[in-house]
């Protein structure tokens, strides 16, 4: 046993273990062995090995998660979060977004790494759930699903989100949801109902691209506001722009936006509604990482607060459960009826089997089962790409420090053409997202962002090193 004096000792196992941890013997985004087994090893009791974790998570050393134990975060000195970014002066047109697809198109090409487009690699979804789901719902309700589930969508579907919805203090009834193909084209419906061709759209600076496809396709002005890579969306910035342009509508991504990965806490998201309400202007939220938190509880959405209809909440289930499902959900207000056409026009109703595979799922308890396991699978993808990139890029590097989410967004020094090295990294076999995609501007052309849910192994590893290289 140790006899070092009580006061000590902790700090002495915390910088054993901090050596250890340096050393690579517990690589970043590990997890350490229990606290009971801790002090067995190390002849400590319980309580002392306790105090040295807590001493390692206030160095920024060791992280702990709820139920889960400590792990080991990503080397600090070489995490300094990106800048925030100055405001745009004037709303703009949105164009060339095109130069998006071929980015999406190396998911399906397997000579390229993806590091580019948001898309979790099987071993992030539950595969063998949702074939397990499907094969249920083809053999017990074959007749229905060769038919059409017309909006706003089957019932037993509505009807599970609503509850989940309940449970995030969001209020609404199975008839007050509608079902989509995705969430993107529940962000365009919600637009197409509160604006026209030419209206000005206040969005987060960086933008998921996505977005700023939408905005490009009705014709409409993306008005820049910046973002804080840790409290979100600049309210103080929204302010002036409000009092200077006439807004139609907010869109924003408040639980760990894309590409920063950025919550905005309770007290901001409770001003922004209220701001909003002041200047009589709809908010779009899109809450489609809510469900991912890195660490931490699950962070309630902006509808939780939402008392008049302003909020027009937007989610699916591509980035949790399946990205192939194509299944999306709209909250739209009072107009549901019009949100019903829209949808009915744009794509006349979801695929009948991804609509009831979902609702097997939810209804089942398989959706917060696996929520519980991803959610760590992916913290421990974010450290593990933070510390490689740490590694291999310049020490210059900015690396943001996502809450939630699986995406990277790197800020690097100097006179860097991201676009340009783009198409470089495609001819050496790596694909990563340009930060030019991300702005309407055409800012963050020296950013860039990666998707960390990417099955782990050499080639990957070489695939970061060409990049790092190219640079």
């Amino acid at each position: 046993m140790n006899h070092a004096p009580p006061g000590k000792r902790y700090q002495q196992l915390a910088d054993r273990l901090q050596t250890l941890i340096l050393d690579q013997v517990y690589p970043v985004g590990s997890r350490l062995p229990g606290v009971r087994r801790l002090g067995q090893q190390h002849g400590v009791s319980v309580a002392t090995a306790v105090s040295a974790c807590r001493e390692l998570e206030q160095r920024g050393v060791l992280e702990a998660r709820p139920r889960s134990g400590f792990f080991v975060c990503p080397p600090p000195a070489r995490r300094e979060a990106p800048n925030l970014p100055s405001a745009d002066r004037r709303p703009r047109p949105v164009t060339g977004q095109e130069r998006v697809l071929r980015m999406v198109q190396a998911v399906n090409d397997p000579a390229l790494v993806n590091l580019g487009a948001a898309v979790a690699d099987p071993d992030f979804q539950p595969v063998a759930r949702m074939e397990q789901a499907f094969r249920t719902v083809l053999r017990e309700q074959r007749r229905r699903c060769v038919g059409y589930e017309f909006p706003p969508g089957a019932p037993e579907l509505r009807a599970g989100l609503a509850r989940r919805l309940a449970a995030l203090r969001c209020p609404v009834a199975p008839d007050d949801v509608l079902i989509t193909n995705s969430c993107q084209e529940s962000v365009a419906i919600a637009l197409r109902m509160v604006t026209r061709p030419g209206d000005t759209v206040a969005i987060e600076s960086p933008t998921y691209y996505g977005l700023l496809q939408v905005i490009e396709s009705l014709g409409l002005k993306a008005l820049e506001i910046p973002t804080d890579p840790i409290q979100g969306l600049s309210l103080e910035a929204l302010t002036l722009a409000l009092e200077r342009w006439p807004v139609a509508a907010c869109v924003v991504v408040p639980n760990f936006s894309n590409p920063l990965g950025a919550c905005m806490p309770d007290a901001r998201k409770r001003a922004l509604l209220a701001l909003l309400a002041e200047h009589d202007v709809p908010l779009v939220e899109d809450d489609i990482y809510g469900d991912l938190p890195l660490r931490g509880p699950r962070p309630l959405p902006i509808k939780a607060w939402d008392r008049d209809g302003r909020v027009y909440y937007c989610s699916s289930c591509s980035k949790t459960l399946s990205a192939g499902l194509r299944v999306g959900w709209l909250v739209p207000g009072a107009d549901r009826e019009r949100a019903w056409y829209l949808q009915f026009i744009n794509t006349v109703s979801v695929a009948t089997p991804s609509q009831l595979a979902l609702a097997h799922v939810l209804d089942h308890g398989h959706y917060d089962r696996h929520l519980r396991t991803v959610r760590d699978l992916l913290a421990r993808a974010v450290a593990r790409m933070t510390d490689r990139v740490s590694a291999l890029f310049p020490a210059s590097t900015r690396v943001s420090r996502p809450a939630g989410g699986f995406v990277l967004w790197l800020e690097l020094a100097g006179e860097v053409d991201t676009a340009e090295l783009a198409e470089r990294a495609l001819d050496a076999g790596v694909s990563f997202a340009p930060g030019a995609l991300f702005s309407a501007s055409g800012k963050f052309d020296h950013c860039l962002r990666l998707n960390c849910a990417v099955r782990w192994d050499q080639r990957v590893e070489r695939a970061l090193a060409r990049l790092a290289a190219l640079l």
